[in-house]
C-alpha cells in the first residue's frame, strides 16, 4: 500500500509537534496527542520467555546460541544478527547472520506448513562480523561484514549452493541491504559515524558478480533533494568509499534498510532516526528522530534492524533501551509493540516476518547472559494486521 511521510499527524506517546522543521508544517498548531497502546492494543504482562505481548500473541524460543536446534543435530551460532524469511514450498526458512569475528558467517532454520521446524544448518562460513544484510528478489541472502573494508556475501537460504563474495558491491563497514526490483538497484547502509547511504547496480538484474558503486549525494540538511554519484574506487583502499566523492551525505551509524512502493526506510544509531527516501521525487527526509520529542516519552529509542509488514507497518528493533519493537503504521502511530524483559545487556536484531505475515522472527543477540554465546532467537504468532 501506498505509505506517507510518518509523523505529520497524531503520534502515540509524543506529540507531533515536537518534530517541527518543513517536513511536519501544518502539524505543528495541533494538539499533542497522548500516550496509547497503538494499533495492537497494550502490552500484556511478560510471558513464561519474558516477552511482554498485546494480546492475542504469543511468543516461542526458536533457537539458543551453543545449543542444537530443536529436533535438529545443528548447533546455533553466537550472537545471532540480521535476518530475512523465504518461502520453501508449503513452509519457509528462516535465516540468520552470526555477528561475531573471526568466525562469523550464517545460518538457517527450516519449517513446515505448520511451523514445525524440520531442519536446521549453515550456509556461510568464514567469514567477519556478518551483521545485518538483505533478501534479493531472487530469493539469494546479502550477507554483510560489519567491519572496515567488509565484504558482502551472497548466500543461498538453501544451503545447497556456495555462497560468493560481491567484489562489486564495495569493501567498507556493510550494515543493511535492500533490494529495489522496480530501478533494479540494491541500497546498501554503512556502520560509520560519518558513513554514507549507497546503491548497487547490477550490470545484470539478478547477477551481482558486477555493476556501478553509487553514494548518495545531497547537502546538510535533515531534508532536502539528493542525486546519484559514481564511488571511482570501490575496494576502497586507499582511500574508503565514503571519502571518495565530493558532497556525499553523511549519516551517523547507518544501521536497518527496508524497500517497500518506491522508499527507501534506513535507521542511523548515532543520532536515532529513521530517514526516508522517496524515490518518485527525488527527495529524502526524516521520518522519525526521538532528539525532538519533548517530555523524555520517546516511544522508540536505539534504532536498529527495520523490516515491514504486508498492511505497510514498519516494525523497528531497538538496541539496547527497554529492548522493543516498536511499530510506525501509516497513520503516524508510533508505539510499542513488544519488549523483553531481564536482558538490558542485549540488542533486538533480525526481525522478518513469515511468508504469510502471521509470524514475526527476531533475536536477542546477547540474551540473559549479555554475552555473545547467549543468543537466543524467538517466533511470535498473532494476529498481525493483513
Amino acid at each position: 500500500m501506498e505509505r506517507r511521510s510518518f509523523l505529520r499527524g497524531a503520534v502515540i506517546g509524543t506529540s507531533a509537534a515536537a518534530f517541527g522543521g518543513t517536513l511536519w508544517q501544518g502539524a505543528a498548531s495541533a494538539a499533542p496527542a497522548q500516550p496509547g497502546p497503538g494499533p495492537y492494543g497494550a502490552l500484556g504482562a511478560a510471558d513464561a520467555n519474558g516477552i511482554q505481548l498485546p494480546a492475542g500473541f504469543t511468543s516461542r524460543v526458536i533457537a539458543r546460541s551453543g545449543q542444537k536446534v530443536a529436533s535438529t543435530s545443528y548447533t546455533w551460532h553466537n550472537a545471532p544478527d540480521g535476518g530475512a524469511c523465504f518461502a520453501d514450498g508449503t513452509g519457509w526458512i528462516y535465516v540468520s547472520n552470526s555477528e561475531i569475528n573471526p568466525s562469523g558467517g550464517a545460518s538457517a532454520v527450516r519449517f513446515s506448513s505448520s511451523g514445525a521446524i524440520t531442519g536446521a544448518y549453515r550456509i556461510l562460513s568464514g567469514t567477519r562480523t556478518n551483521c545485518a544484510g538483505g533478501k534479493t528478489p531472487w530469493n539469494t541472502w546479502l550477507s554483510c561484514e560489519e567491519v572496515s573494508l567488509g565484504y558482502v556475501y551472497e548466500t543461498d537460504p538453501w544451503g545447497v549452493n556456495a555462497a560468493v563474495r560481491r567484489d562489486a558491491m564495495g569493501r567498507f563497514k556493510h550494515e543493511a541491504a535492500a533490494a529495489d526490483p522496480v530501478r533494479r538497484v540494491v541500497y546498501l547502509t554503512e556502520d560509520e559515524s560519518n558513513g554514507c547511504l549507497y546503491r548497487f547496480i547490477p550490470t545484470t538484474w539478478g547477477d551481482l558478480s558486477s555493476g556501478t558503486l553509487q553514494v548518495l549525494v545531497a547537502g546538510t540538511a535533515s531534508s532536502g533533494s539528493f542525486s546519484w554519484a559514481n564511488v571511482p574506487d570501490p575496494d576502497g583502499s586507499p582511500t574508503a568509499t565514503r571519502s571518495q566523492v565530493s558532497g556525499a551525505k553523511r549519516f551517523n551509524g547507518g544501521e536497518g534498510c527496508h524497500y517497500a512502493n518506491d522508499t527507501v526506510w534506513f535507521t542511523t544509531k548515532g543520532d536515532n532516526r529513521l530517514w526516508q527516501l522517496n524515490l518518485t521525487s527525488g527527495t529524502y527526509e526524516l521520518a522519525y528522530d526521538d532528539s525532538l520529542v519533548t517530555g523524555g516519552s520517546a516511544p522508540l529509542t536505539g534504532v536498529d534492524n527495520v523490516t515491514g509488514s504486508s498492511s505497510g507497518d514498519l516494525f523497528v528493533a531497538e538496541d539496547g533501551g527497554n529492548m522493543e519493537i516498536c511499530v510506525i503504521t501509516p497513520d503516524d502511530v508510533v508505539a510499542s509493540f513488544l519488549r523483553i524483559n531481564g536482558q538490558s545487556g542485549s540488542e533486538i536484531t533480525g526481525p522478518a516476518f513469515s511468508p504469510d505475515g502471521r509470524r514475526l522472527y527476531f533475536s536477542s543477540q546477547r540474551g540473559t547472559s549479555g554475552s555473545s554465546s547467549g543468543g537466543i532467537t524467538y517466533e511470535v504468532t498473532g494476529p498481525f494486521r493483513a
